[in-house]
């Protein structure tokens, strides 16, 4: 079955093959894992987000309106599941303090220190805003063009164009602050 195209994938899960669908899992999940991974900053939330995206897929599988863009559609699925945890995450990581003597006792660590103990760049990545992260992940790490990346995101390639060139600028402009 690993020949067959996604639409005769998705029309036999219709017709009532439901094991069909796992055939479409083996075909995206490696390749969504990572930009599930890059996008959310752990393999935990990652596996989480893939998997509520892949259920997602299936339940509403009838409603696939081009199925031989499952791809496109998936993926878009999968960067909104991504986008909620990410902005799930971090309200629970919200801390808001209004005792002043707390924050005056609380010891920070300089910016330098932190990034020397984390993977800079990919600290640098996770703080982009979610749309230029998407992009950026998809045109350096996923290594797509713009028509493949338009092709799943479904946005424009000068919107894709321009997200992708701003991440680059903050992202050198950041890294210049940070080195020695």
């Amino acid at each position: 079955m690993t020949e067959l195209s996604d639409a005769e994938i998705i029309r036999r899960v219709l017709d009532g093959d439901s094991d069909a669908f796992r055939f479409l899992v083996a075909r995206y999940r490696s390749r969504f894992s990572r930009f599930a991974i890059h996008m959310l900053g752990n393999r935990q939330d990652a596996e989480e987000a893939l998997q509520d995206a892949f259920f997602r897929a299936y339940r509403a599988l009838a409603r696939c309106r081009d199925p031989e863009r499952f791809d496109a559609w998936l993926f878009r699925i999968l960067a909104n599941r991504c986008r909620t945890a990410g902005a799930r995450r971090q309200r629970r990581e919200l801390v808001l303090v209004h005792d002043a003597s707390v924050l005056d006792s609380v010891v920070t660590e300089p910016l330098g220190e932190v990034n020397e103990r984390a993977d800079t760049a990919a600290a640098l990545v996770a703080r982009l805003d979610p749309a230029s992260r998407e992009a950026f992940l998809l045109k350096h790490v996923e290594e797509l063009s713009y028509p493949e990346m338009a092709r799943l995101t479904g946005d424009g390639i000068s919107a894709l164009k321009m997200r992708v060139k701003r991440a680059a600028e903050r992202l050198r402009r950041e890294l210049e602050d940070v080195a020695p």
